[in-house]
């Protein structure tokens, strides 16, 4: 199936691992051109290198930044426009998942989980909107099933997640039928270096134990599942999806919606 994604220019937040480096090779396989987007400047830039090579290095840019950081977006989407001439597609992948088990975490904790996990994101998308309203070109955020179910994970994560889920639906509607705005919910992700690898490691027994128990599909996901997925929302082939949270979590949370 040709999604239709030859020569689009993307921007990926959160690329240097996971999810976000999936997502980055995904549209490069795809024959896009990507801007990489990460806090961390060293895996960055060692994943940068690799990719310049296998597909060119005309194809692939990269910035170190804090997305959270609205100073930090001006030359970054400048430097895109000249390279580039413009902007179809921003991911806003940004966010960590760890964090305290208490129910209400002290204030200082959950406004740094809100702002990793949902200012980040907010900041990609309004950085990006004049470009992609320029384009008609299409948005999505990475949330989390956390966001749209009490799944165990940390309040302060879960309750930035949900916000993102709300903010897709009103910038969508307000938006359409200029930009398509969209959200993509994972479940359970591994990946080296990810908060499930940490958690292997300290009790593999019980991570085993929670993902058969709680994960109709016994497994868990990979981050070329979540990218197939986003690659898709922001295709041609999605043309009529706006506004729409897409779950895909193994069957975790079916039933409980």
């Amino acid at each position: 199936m040709d999604l239709g994604l030859k020569d689009k220019r993307v921007l990926v937040a959160g690329a240097s691992r996971g999810i976000g480096l999936a997502v980055a090779e995904g549209f490069l396989r795809e024959g896009a051109r990507v801007a990489m987007l990460a806090r961390s400047a060293g895996p960055l830039d060692e994943v940068l290198h690799r990719l310049q090579e296998e597909h060119g290095p005309e194809r692939v840019l990269a910035f170190p930044v804090d997305c959270s950081d609205a100073a930090a977006w001006p030359p970054i989407l400048d430097h895109i426009g000249s390279a580039w001439g413009g902007l179809d597609v921003a991911i806003a992948n940004v966010g960590d998942g760890r964090g305290p088990q208490d129910a209400l975490p002290d204030g200082g904790r959950f406004a740094e989980a809100w702002g990793s996990n949902f200012i980040a994101a907010e900041e990609t998308a309004r950085a990006a909107l004049p470009l992609l309203e320029a384009s008609g070109g299409c948005l999505l955020f990475v949330s989390s099933i956390a966001g749209l179910e009490y799944i165990g994970a940390p309040t302060d994560y879960s309750v930035a997640k949900t916000a993102l889920v709300a903010l897709t639906k009103q910038v969508a509607r307000r938006l359409a039928p200029r930009v398509r705005v969209n959200c993509l919910a994972p479940g359970n992700v591994y990946f080296p270096g990810g908060s499930w690898d940490a958690k292997i490691q300290a009790d593999p027994q019980r991570v085993e134990a929670l993902i058969q128990a709680t994960v109709p599909m016994k497994r868990f996901g990979t981050p070329d599942e979540m990218a197939d997925a986003i690659l898709f929302l922001c295709s041609e082939r999605a043309a009529f999806i706006t506004g729409s949270c897409l779950v895909v979590d193994g069957g975790q949370t079916v039933g409980l919606h």
